[in-house]
């Protein structure tokens, strides 16, 4: 029988198996949604959005909004990534870009209610420090007259930041605007590895950025690194761990590399014979796991670990962890709000995405008009569903009577199909499942998707969408 963990600390510890990795090592969501976005579909348009924006306005209770905007340019391409990013060192395109999204800032700030206070914002990208701070403050100011910004000393302002092209000169004007989160991209150290990735980035300098994002004022850094990128050892992924951690950022994501250059063409920048074959893959993925236990990290789920006193490992203790477009986050009762090209809102019971190509998204916004490019409305089982997997991608763990008191179902019997698989993954220890609870033992922790994917109807439906493996 598997160990029952208290719910306090279910999601601390990680069992790290090889061999069950190995086995359940398969395609699937990352769930920042659900549905995911490639069942979004463009008969959900602007108007759709407007009806229910108002109808979120007239919720209880109000529900306050997370801002995401993106920030689509690199001076740069790095092979591995898959994110919606223009290549451009014309610094001229970022006053353009400013001056659309002030305008798309406009038109979609009247419709939500004044009393919808601002507790969250992110600014992602492409590299949004491509912005200069003075841009950045310009956006910061356009935000907090057209809506209200919440005064709360736990408001979360974040941006994502390349090291490779900011100083402490402008890590202090970020934190004079209000930014007090920062997330910076290393992926590895390992010189070779940057080679082959097209990202060469100094330990000194990465280092150097830490520093200022803690003198200027910044409660919380974190680093994103990557394992199973081209040239990747044990060796050098070790040597990158130890310098990562010796600088103590407060949370650390280690993603696993997924390789879809059909989808993605920088990734056929990569070659395929460079690659850690999967063994080698799972031996970086522990190491990685080894070395963050042994110095204090908590897991908190997915490849997200936090020490202890940081507000994500609080949130997870408290059960205020929520999981959306961002990521992990801390403020699980509000609306998302996406502003800029390709970005998502999730408002209500309805996602929404921004057109995804630029020239498309600043068409849109010189015509006035909202530029939703595609969305959904979720019916009840979407609702339903997106509460289970959130409840496993955030605690680990399902109260069914608790589904059931905000659902109106029968757990046993609407589930049944999905309890059959949930059954076979508690035979392999991944999971217990009691009449009252669903939890993921400390062997799956690290399969938290795996478990999610039971519950997916759309997967039972079609398959749609091209997935990154689970490791």
């Amino acid at each position: 029988m598997a160990e029952i963990v208290p719910i306090a600390n279910a999601m601390r510890r990680w069992t790290f198996d090889a061999d069950l990795l190995r086995r359940y090592d398969r395609p699937g969501p990352r769930y920042t949604s659900y549905p995911t976005a490639p069942h979004f579909h463009s008969d959900f348009g602007s108007s759709d959005y407007a009806e229910m924006v108002r109808r979120s306005n007239d919720s209880e209770p109000v529900r306050n909004l997370s801002l995401y905007v993106h920030v689509p340019y690199c001076q740069s391409p790095c092979f591995y990534c898959g994110c919606n990013r223009v290549i451009t060192r014309d610094k001229t395109r970022g006053r353009a870009y400013l001056e659309r999204l002030q305008h798309e800032i406009r038109m979609v700030a009247p419709l939500f209610s004044r009393d919808r206070e601002v507790v969250q914002l992110h600014l992602g990208g492409g590299t949004p420090n491509f912005l200069s701070p003075q841009l950045i403050g310009e956006l910061v100011d356009a935000l907090g007259r057209n809506l209200e910004f919440s005064r709360e000393s736990g408001r979360d302002f974040s941006i994502e930041l390349d090291p490779r092209f900011v100083g402490a000169e402008e890590i202090a004007a970020l934190s004079a605007i209000g930014f007090n989160r920062a997330s910076l991209g290393v992926q590895d150290f390992d010189p070779a590895v940057q080679h082959a990735i097209n990202r060469v980035q100094g330990i000194d300098d990465t280092l150097e950025v830490i520093d200022a994002c803690r003198q200027y004022g910044m409660r919380s850094v974190n680093v994103d690194l990557i394992y199973g990128l081209p040239k990747q050892t044990l060796k050098g992924f070790g040597a990158t761990l130890d310098t990562t951690i010796a600088a103590r950022p407060d949370r650390l994501a280690i993603y696993g590399y997924a390789h879809l250059p059909t989808m993605f063409r920088a990734q056929r920048q990569i070659r395929d014979e460079e690659l850690p074959p999967p063994e080698a893959r799972l031996d970086l993925l522990g190491l990685a796991v080894e070395k963050l236990s042994a110095a204090g990290y908590l897991y908190i789920g997915m490849d997200h670990f936090a020490l202890p006193g940081d507000d994500l490992a609080r949130a997870q203790a408290e059960g205020g962890l929520h999981r959306n477009f961002m990521g992990y986050t801390t403020h699980a009762d509000t609306d998302l709000v996406g502003l800029g090209v390709s970005a998502i809102s999730h408002v209500g019971d309805c996602f929404s995405q921004n057109c995804r190509d630029l020239p498309e998204w600043e068409s849109r916004i010189d015509e006035d008009r909202l530029p939703v490019w595609r969305g959904m409305r979720m019916d009840a089982d979407d609702v339903l569903r997106a509460d289970v997997i959130q409840q496993l991608m955030c605690q680990g763990v399902i109260d069914v009577q608790e589904v059931e008191r905000r659902h109106g179902v029968d757990f046993q019997m609407y589930f049944a199909k999905a309890l059959q698989r949930i059954d076979a993954l508690q035979d392999d220890g991944l999971v217990l499942r009691t009449p009252d609870r669903i939890r993921a033992t400390q062997r799956g922790r690290a399969l938290l998707r795996t478990l999610a994917m039971c519950f997916d109807r759309y997967l039972d439906e079609s398959g749609k969408g091209q997935y990154s493996r689970a490791i």
